[in-house]
């Protein structure tokens, strides 16, 4: 059998909770209130050819990227945006092609003379690869890594790059801030990293 409470005993129940919930003392936000306190920042901008083992292929990838950090090792905020291009020449019977993407950064993370950076894919050439496998409408997260050689600075030579290539239906995703290691020489070209710089 159950009991209903009075409606007055209810209402005051409610009201009680109310009051404790407000008398709880608030936890200190950021100034824009949904973000921890930014500390550091970062950033990765440049255009660099990648080597690739089969003659007649110019692959190229340009990024713009910024990120802000709180505590611990991922940023809170990403932005900006990087782009793939993969240019062939006429041969086999083949014509020339020129394919691209471009991608919404998502992640950003450096350490040193290495970074990552991964987005999802919001435009690419029409009839182009990408489109036609489905990646732009389900936009594929990718992700690309650097070495970017300092030499100077101890850093040698030469950078590199790595991509990840796109996940096909069915198979899991790529998981924001990840990439492989960079592995391709860069032949022409370059970046500019600027490591977590603490915010003054």
């Amino acid at each position: 059998m159950s009991i209903r409470a009075p409606r007055t005993l209810t209402l005051l129940v409610l009201a009680a909770a109310l009051t404790a919930t407000a008398a709880i003392p608030a936890v200190a936000a950021s100034p824009s209130g949904d973000e921890p306190r930014i500390t550091s920042t970062s950033s990765l901008t440049g255009t660099g050819r990648m080597d690739y083992p089969v003659p007649g292929n110019d692959i190229r990838v340009t990024v713009d990227a910024r990120a802000s950090y709180g505590p611990g090792h991922f940023p809170v905020r990403s932005e900006g945006t990087f782009r793939i291009s993969h240019r062939t020449d006429a041969m086999n019977g083949e014509p020339a092609s020129d394919h691209w993407g471009e991608f919404a950064v998502d992640c950003l993370t450096t350490g040193g003379p290495v970074a990552t950076v991964t987005g999802r894919l919001v435009r690419t050439d029409h009839g182009g690869p990408w489109e036609k496998a489905g990646y732009l409408k389900r936009h594929v997260r990718m992700g690309v890594s650097f070495y970017v050689a300092d030499v100077a600075n101890g850093n040698g030579g030469p950078s590199r790059i790595g991509l990840s290539g796109g996940a096909e239906k069915g198979e899991l995703p790529l998981k924001k801030c990840m990439a492989p290691a960079p592995d391709a020489t860069v032949v022409a070209g370059g970046y500019t990293l600027r490591d977590r710089t603490p915010v003054r």
